[in-house]
């Protein structure tokens, strides 16, 4: 039922109170009685859409992730149904942590805690995190992102930095070569929790509800770790065993790295208070990255009048289409299966765009590594990613 308008709701009360009075009312504008009704109909209409607006903060689907202020009580629908089936809170961003390479001219003093960084590539502002004394040719030092360009607080992926990369003190110091080095990675930097993936988390959460070591446990667990979109759990093909292939976040392709893969199976094993409470005490626990196996679309005889425009939208849709697709596991995966890549869905999406600009176009060709595809299924921890070409 759609929600009455002000007017809609003004003309109903105007008919009532000429009915319960016998007689039209005077159609002037400062009538009293059509002042009358107008104001009422404004109260209403208030009324309505406060009404509906608090309805739909009863499903998850819809409830709103704004704070809002009920008869004094401040708080967020959305995340307050995240906390009551026991998702938490919304991922907040982490900053990257690295170990730096210092190259020591004088060995004499020390590197003081919250020295700062620039790093060369990113232009983001590192702190040391503790003092390192100047008392060999190379000594190491902790730093996080503390701060970027933009004026943000440096977190993030925008702080990451591959190892070997260099940065260099903001201010000089004598006894040190200017320039540093990235030693090593001990933390990514992490993207804040987007609203729609929260959502869904909760959603998740309501529709596959803890089972003492199920598949969707595992998927839960894993998934609670900082920077893993997606996380895929396989009975392992060692009796007692369980194999949980993780996608990341922020990593190219999605795949997961060696540290982002401890940091799984850490939650996986431990809860937040360190405690041995998640999985079942006779499973061991495998992570590995997920694959991204290629294939190349050719779409041939295109012929349309704005080709640039129209192969844009056919490539963005087609990419789309692919990286939708993921394993399908029985009893964790939400129907419809998306585990399936047809050469006759992704023809589909080419005829659609085409056919809505009056273009033509003759055939769509998949390969995978050269290979005709018309029919295929992504196996254990596989994903799919496309080139699209125009022959």
């Amino acid at each position: 039922m759609a929600t009455p308008t002000t007017n809609e709701i003004y003309q109903n009360l105007v008919a009532q109170m000429q009915s319960a009075i016998n007689q039209r009312i005077p159609l002037l504008p400062k009538s009293f009685l059509r002042v009358l009704a107008k104001s009422i109909a404004a109260v209403f209409t208030i009324l309505y859409k406060y009404g509906s607006s608090q309805f739909l903060q009863i499903f998850v689907a819809t409830a709103s992730i704004k704070q809002t202020e009920v008869l004094g009580v401040s708080l967020s629908p959305l995340v307050s149904w995240g906390r009551l089936v026991g998702v938490g809170d919304p991922k907040i961003a982490s900053a990257a942590e690295l170990i730096l390479e210092l190259t020591v001219v004088t060995q004499t003093g020390q590197i003081p805690l919250g020295t700062q960084f620039l790093g060369t590539s990113n232009g983001v502002l590192y702190l040391a995190t503790q003092s390192v004394a100047l008392d060999a040719a190379t000594v190491y030092v902790s730093v996080i992102a503390a701060a970027d360009a933009s004026g943000e607080t440096g977190t993030g992926t925008i702080g990451n930095l591959p190892v070997s990369s260099t940065l260099t003190f903001v201010s000089a110091i004598s006894q040190v070569n200017r320039t540093v080095t990235v030693d090593e990675v001990t933390a990514l930097g992490v993207a804040a929790e987007t609203e729609a993936a929260y959502r869904q988390r909760v959603i998740d959460k309501f529709q596959k509800r803890p089972q003492g070591g199920a598949y969707s446990d595992y998927e839960e667990w894993a998934e609670l770790t900082p920077g893993v979109l997606n996380a895929y759990p396989y009975t392992g093909l060692t009796p007692g065993t369980v194999d949980v292939y993780i996608e990341s976040a922020d990593a190219v392709d999605g795949i997961a790295d060696s540290t982002l893969i401890d940091a799984a199976k850490a939650v996986i094993e431990l809860d937040d208070g360190g405690k041995a409470s998640r999985r079942p005490v006779g499973a061991f626990v495998k992570v590995r990255s997920i694959t991204r196996s290629s294939f190349v679309v050719t779409v041939l005889g295109l012929a349309v009048d704005n080709p640039g425009s129209v192969q844009a939208n056919i490539t963005a849709a087609i990419e789309a289409y692919f990286l939708s697709r993921e394993p399908y596991i029985i009893g964790v995966s939400v129907p419809p299966r998306n585990d399936r890549i047809t050469a006759s869905a992704i023809s589909g999406i080419t005829d659609d765009i085409v056919s809505a600009v009056g273009g033509v176009f003759s055939s769509v060709v998949v390969t995978k590594a050269a290979i005709p595809v018309t029919l295929y299924a992504l196996g254990i921890g596989e994903k799919a990613k496309t080139t699209v070409v125009y022959a």
